[in-house]
């Protein structure tokens, strides 16, 4: 998000955000997929490299894992017009089962193809790791936002929720706002497609990383 933000600014070209998701039209998205699978997927790869994790950096698009189709609706189900944003349709695990079996860790952009394989969708990047979550049957998925948790009554910190059922989740879903929704709306679709948990945890805190591999911290959602 924010190396999107920094080159959509030195373009000069503006952009909002409805339902915590980027408007995009065809300029933007040139943007989005420039910066997402030529920048930030290969820095993060070598990041993961030089800290000897063999990593290889996948497109969504190019690689015709995340196919999609244009989002028409927000969590809360209110009908929108966000241009190219796409929703995962389906998953084709072919490129990422092929890393995982070689050793390698896939760091996949969230770019998606469209159903007919010729135009390309921006998918928020937790619903994308949502349904690659569902297609592997995960046995967890961790999601990072710059905050503990999800909270019953932001920004309350006393509310932080450990532990909470989907049903429960489900429920209230159309509480949250901004950048939380489609968080909340990821451990939904990630259950939903066959994860079996999801963890949210604040990324800006190593230890709360180290903790999540470990199985504990932050707030955990179970079917």
């Amino acid at each position: 998000g924010p190396q999107i933000d920094a080159a959509l600014k030195e373009e000069e070209i503006a952009s909002e955000f409805i339902g915590g998701f980027r408007v995009t039209t065809p300029e933007i998205f040139e943007v989005v997929e420039r910066v997402l699978v030529n920048e930030v997927g290969p820095e993060v790869v070598s990041s993961l490299r030089s800290a000897g994790v063999n990593a290889v950096a996948l497109s969504g698009r190019t690689s015709e894992s995340l196919i999609a189709e244009p989002l028409r609706k927000l969590v809360d189900g209110s009908p929108v017009d966000l241009g190219l944003v796409g929703v995962i349709t389906a998953v084709n695990p072919q490129a990422i089962n092929s890393a995982l079996k070689g050793g390698q860790v896939p760091v996949i952009s969230p770019i998606a193809t469209d159903e007919n394989f010729k135009g390309g969708l921006n998918v928020n990047a937790d619903l994308a790791a949502a349904a690659i979550a569902g297609a592997l049957s995960a046995e967890s998925l961790i999601i990072m936002t710059d905050v503990a948790g999800i909270y019953r009554s932001w920004p309350d910190t006393s509310s932080l929720i450990l532990q909470i059922s989907y049903a429960e989740l489900d429920a209230m879903k159309s509480t949250f706002a901004e950048g939380m929704a489609p968080k909340v709306k990821a451990c939904l679709d990630a259950i939903d497609g066959g994860a079996s948990a999801v963890r949210i945890i604040d990324g800006t805190d190593p230890s709360a990383f180290a903790a999540a591999l470990a199985n504990s911290g932050g707030t955990l959602v179970t079917k």
